[in-house]
């Protein structure tokens, strides 16, 4: 594996990492809400099955996992209904009456549920191994060696502790705070829409 192959390996994951999806809005939402601590925690989970994930790519298992129909549909029914449940709840938000208060951050989940969520964002979507193959694959040939591939997966999961904390911090900042709490229930429902639209999109991806 060549410096240019790490390289394309490296480039693509964060094009598709950093490009908005289910768990970057979802630790943008937590972050604007609830604040650093409670999107970092988020982060942490989503960064745990993403390392999990690529892991299974890396070692071929993603190959075994793929040929189990049975075993994705679950995933996929999984992954969809958990998204629409986050739809509801960011619905409710949005129809929730009363004023936003400006610079006041809403008291958040504990750590440890914040940190499940982040989780089951990524352990719900078979298409995050099927993408890590697809990475891989570009810049990982046959016969790389072992020492090859950690660093190509220890490249990614750098990257993704990044981009994923970054999201985090970013939105956690007093400006990104006032933002939200001004438009809240614009953001909300946006949230909603994102959220039931990616739910129902893997739910009839079988």
């Amino acid at each position: 594996m060549t410096l240019h192959d790490l390289l394309l390996v490296w480039t693509a994951y964060v094009i598709a990492v950093a490009s908005p999806g289910p768990s970057n809005m979802a630790i943008m939402n937590t972050a604007m809400r609830h604040g650093r601590p409670a999107a970092l925690a988020m982060a942490t989970g989503v960064i745990t099955m993403s390392t999990v994930w690529g892991g299974v790519a890396a070692t071929g298992v993603s190959t075994l996992l793929a040929s189990y129909a049975h075993a994705l549909t679950v995933l996929e029914i999984g992954g969809g209904l958990y998204l629409l449940w986050l739809a509801w709840k960011a619905a409710r938000m949005a129809a929730a009456p009363g004023p936003p208060i400006i610079d006041v951050v809403i008291a958040a989940p504990s750590a440890r549920i914040l940190y499940r969520r982040g989780v089951l964002m990524h352990v719900g979507n078979p298409k995050a191994v099927l993408s890590w193959v697809a990475i891989m694959s570009l810049g990982v040939s046959p016969n790389a060696t072992p020492t090859a591939v950690g660093i190509a997966l220890a490249g990614c999961i750098l990257l993704g502790i990044l981009i994923f904390s970054g999201y985090a911090l970013l939105f956690s900042t007093a400006p990104m705070v006032r933002a939200y709490a001004k438009a809240r229930r614009w953001f909300e429902g946006v949230l909603a829409v994102f959220f039931a639209a990616a739910g129902i999109r893997l739910l009839l991806s079988r």
